[in-house]
C-alpha cells in the first residue's frame, strides 16, 4: 500500500510519527507507532478483532526500550503532519 492511501485514509502505518494524547497523561507526546507485538493482542488479531492496537517506542530516547507504550488504541494517537 502506498503512502499516499495512508495518508488519504488516516491510517496509522509501521513507523509512522505519531501523536499520543490518551488517558495517561505524563506520556503524552511525540512516538513512532508499530502493531502491538504483545501476547494479548496477537490473540486478539487471531481471534477477528477490529480493535488495532500500538506499541509506541519514543523516537528520542537514549534507551528506546526506555520509554515504550503497549496496547495504545487508535483513538488515542493522531497522526504527527511530520509525516506529510
Amino acid at each position: 500500500m502506498s503512502n499516499t492511501l495512508f495518508r488519504g485514509l488516516d491510517l496509522i502505518g509501521p513507523d509512522d510519527l505519531v501523536l499520543y494524547h490518551g488517558s495517561i497523561a505524563d506520556r503524552h507526546g511525540l512516538y513512532l507507532a508499530l502493531p502491538c507485538d504483545c501476547r494479548r493482542c496477537f490473540l486478539d488479531d487471531v481471534a477477528g478483532s477490529t480493535d488495532v492496537r500500538y506499541r509506541l517506542s519514543d523516537p528520542y530516547a537514549d534507551d528506546p526500550h526506555a520509554r515504550v507504550l503497549r496496547c495504545a488504541r487508535r483513538q488515542s494517537i493522531t497522526r504527527s503532519a511530520a509525516n506529510v
